[in-house]
């Protein structure tokens, strides 16, 4: 690796500046740019035609300015966030034609609501197999009401169950979770289920796929599922063959196609590593060599992820299994028992507290993810800190941010300093007067980027997965997170978020009033379509 370093780093600037050339030429004229030029053809088709109404068809454009009024008014009537409400209706308004023939297009499309309808089928037929224990909710409601009214919602909501007899480990980097990874996945004895956000060649993923590899000549079964905008610049089309040539199962959620579909903005963002039934691991470390600094993109990146061992693991084999069958093709029917109902090889310690793995579905209509975040914030007595790579808020979420913080609650938030998205801080940092006016302290993490995922409260709760907080994940994405209550490791959370913050500015007004007015007034842009972003 370092003479390969070495050799770039002596490159002539011409034969840098040709190898460049190379690159642009290969993405222009490979897949992703023939996706690109196909998407970019639809939309000039849907451009002329609106042109065509507008030049051609004078009554049709008032009938059409008529259209959106009414639009408007159903817009507000229906049920859901108002950011997005108001995100809609402005381009209506602005532009009638195109703005109520764009709404209409976005949704009056079927494949999102059949990719629904297939998920809560999937979920009905499968409730049976990981249940709530009645005296473990039992318990939970003797020690912690306010946690058991959280899980109780999960359950009805996501069909998530509340755990015991299950510990857990936090790590707070990739490059330390990278080698207990490998190790569990040497150890496996059945079966082997990965599903992952994003997936690149290096280091990081090779040292698994070797293992991965291994694993199957031993007759051990692997699956592995990837989410499809990989497809587009991190690997290529036919990779699953590649794969399946190993013995590895392959499938991939969504892949990118060359049209205009709502279905293409719900991604698989999550992580889930689980290991013969008795290990499972989550957080935001992806399979690339970003994430465990071997390469370097936006300074150190931080992050973190959490493995856990014993009935809780049940819960996150169910979310890969009902994941594979929907991002697959075959109807035929698969028994899962055999891969959930397998002997839990722990002894219960103390302080193994309660365990709730969730999912968040963003196609039906609960948005699971960001009303956790929110219960924290609502029942917190002491403090509330959390670290996000990006920090995009409805209005629900700014109120319990600033009402935890106005009633003496110490809130805090950690973002990064260096953003792989320029626009995404932007529009971020227009949240920070309000927070900063509530009494919310903001930090940003100087050496580089977090792109930790991670809550925690009271030195009894905490979350830890791939729920960012801002619109994506909270309504867009598919993900999943543990929630840890009086488990000891929410202890581990907080201090990694003690430690972290020596590395980290305290974002002050006059911090944030040193940004330049285009950025600024670039951000309260991007403030009015983030929902559509």
């Amino acid at each position: 690796m370092e003479k390969e370093r070495e050799k770039e780093f002596l490159m002539k600037p011409k034969e840098k500046l040709e190898q460049g050339r190379q690159g642009l030429l290969k993405i222009i004229f490979g897949r992703t740019g023939i996706i690109l030029l196909l998407a970019l053809l639809q939309i000039g088709i849907l451009l002329a035609f609106f042109k065509l109404i507008n030049d051609y068809m004078f009554a049709a454009y008032w009938m059409t300015v008529l259209l959106g009024l009414w639009m408007v008014i159903v817009i507000i009537s229906r049920k859901g966030n108002p950011a997005f409400q108001i995100a809609w209706i402005v381009p209506i308004l602005i532009a009638p034609v195109f703005g109520v023939l764009f709404y209409l297009y976005f949704y009056t499309q079927l494949p999102s609501r059949r990719l629904n309808r297939r998920i809560l089928d999937e979920a009905a037929g499968t409730a049976s197999l990981v249940q709530q224990k009645p005296e473990v909710m039992e318990k939970l409601k003797e020690e912690s009401p306010q946690m058991a009214g959280l899980a109780s919602y999960l359950c009805k909501a996501g069909g998530s169950a509340v755990h015991e007899n299950t510990s857990a480990k936090y790590f707070s980097s990739g490059e330390e979770l990278l080698e207990p990874l490998l190790t569990e996945l040497r150890s496996a004895k059945k079966f082997i289920f990965i599903e992952f956000f994003i997936v690149s060649m290096g280091f990081m993923w090779e040292s698994v796929l070797e293992i991965l590899k291994a694993k199957v000549k031993e007759g051990v079964e692997v699956r592995f599922l990837y989410d499809g905008m990989n497809e587009l610049t991190r690997l290529p089309k036919d990779y699953p063959k590649e794969l399946e040539s190993y013995g590895i199962k392959c499938r991939v959620f969504a892949p990118v196609i060359p049209a205009l579909s709502t279905i293409q903005n719900n991604r698989d963002h999550r992580k889930i590593v689980v290991i013969d039934g008795r290990t499972a691991m989550t957080g935001g470390i992806n399979l690339a060599d970003e994430y465990i600094n071997r390469k370097e993109r936006f300074g150190y990146w931080k992050d973190a992820g959490i493995m856990i061992h014993g009935d809780a693991v049940r819960s996150f084999t169910l979310m890969f299994l009902r994941m594979w069958k929907v991002a697959g093709n075959s109807q035929e029917p698969e028994s899962y028992k055999k891969y959930i109902d397998v002997p839990i090889e722990h002894t219960p310690a103390e302080g193994d507290g309660f365990v709730i793995p969730y999912d968040d579905n963003p196609l039906d209509g609960e948005q699971v993810g960001e009303l956790v975040y929110m219960d924290i914030l609502y029942s917190a007595q002491k403090y509330v800190h959390i670290m996000t790579p990006y920090l995009v808020l409805d209005h629900e979420m700014i109120v319990a941010l600033t009402y935890a913080a106005r009633r003496g609650v110490d809130v805090r938030i950690m973002m990064p300093h260096i953003p792989d998205k320029k626009y995404a801080f932007l529009l971020a940092r227009t949240y920070y007067n309000e927070l900063l006016d509530a009494g919310v302290k903001i930090y940003e993490f100087e050496p580089g980027f977090v792109h930790t995922k991670a809550m925690v409260s009271d030195d009894e709760k905490a979350v830890v997965g791939s729920i960012n907080m801002d619109f994506r994940s909270f309504y867009l994405s598919f993900e999943c997170a543990v929630l840890l209550c009086r488990n000891k490791e929410a202890a581990a959370v907080e201090a990694d978020f003690q430690k972290t913050l020596q590395s980290c500015i305290t974002v002050t007004q006059e911090v944030y009033n040193r940004q330049s007015l285009l950025a600024k007034i670039a951000g309260k842009v991007l403030r009015l379509f983030a929902p559509l972003m």
